[in-house]
């Protein structure tokens, strides 16, 4: 069935936006998504192939992420997430250990952001969520933003909790794709109680990056985002 899959995936590659893909994920030396390899193919696409091989075995799906082609790994976690959702606990735990064992091969923000809020954040629903803040605490990028974007199960379900503590370690991250996850997942908390959101960042708002404070505070009215961005919010508020 991978033989096949592969020589399908590879029908739809287009030449002028591979090339468009590779600028825009950053594949450049010294780059986030340094020497990733793209075939040129959209989303849409990779989703309706993907679903036509919903079936795949879990070993073949490991041997499709660990793929150095950039939209094999994209179809395999398409794949992981469909057969997670319908799998029992026990086969939901297989998944879970597949998807942490390759963690180094989830090597962009777009892998993350379709995959750790419903393989990781869902199977940690009502368990100990001590393997986030150990990706929070890593070296690896990818991790890091796999940690934050899990939590987005939690906001789904008005439970902040573990988002803001999580938010509260990568407050001094160095990455932008941080600041950026973590702002989103702020404003996110907002939309659902921007009491709880507000009440974070008056603690933090001086303290964190740019970027993550303008994301943050994207939703809010104009005045309010003013005093946040000069730090000028009352007290009280």
């Amino acid at each position: 069935m991978l033989t096949h899959l592969k020589r399908e995936i590879n029908l739809h590659a287009d030449p002028q936006k591979a090339i468009i893909f590779q600028r825009f994920f950053k594949t450049g030396k010294g780059e986030y998504g340094e020497g990733d390899r793209f075939l040129g193919i959209t989303v849409p696409v990779l989703r309706k192939i993907a679903k036509k091989y919903k079936a795949l075995p879990l070993n073949e799906i490991e041997i499709l992420l660990q793929d150095p082609i950039h939209e094999y790994r994209a179809i395999a976690l398409f794949i992981l997430i469909t057969q997670f959702s319908k799998a029992d606990t026990e086969k939901q735990k297989e998944m879970f250990d597949v998807y942490v064992k390759n963690t180094k091969y989830i090597n962009n923000w777009d892998l993350v952001d379709l995959s750790a809020p419903y393989i990781i954040g869902p199977f940690r629903r009502h368990k100990n969520k001590s393997i986030l803040i150990q990706f929070a605490h890593s070296k690896n990028l990818w991790e890091r933003r796999i940690s934050i974007l899990a939590t987005f199960d939690y906001i789904k379900m008005s439970h902040f909790h573990t988002a803001l503590r999580i938010s509260k370690i990568l407050i001094h991250d160095k990455h932008d794709l941080i600041h950026k996850a973590v702002g989103w997942m702020l404003r996110e908390i907002g939309k659902r109680n921007q009491k709880q959101e507000e009440l974070f960042l008056n603690k933090h708002y001086k303290r964190m990056p740019r970027t993550m404070l303008r994301y943050a505070i994207e939703r809010f009215p104009e005045e309010k985002r003013r005093a946040y961005l000069t730090g000028k919010v009352k007290e009280n508020e």
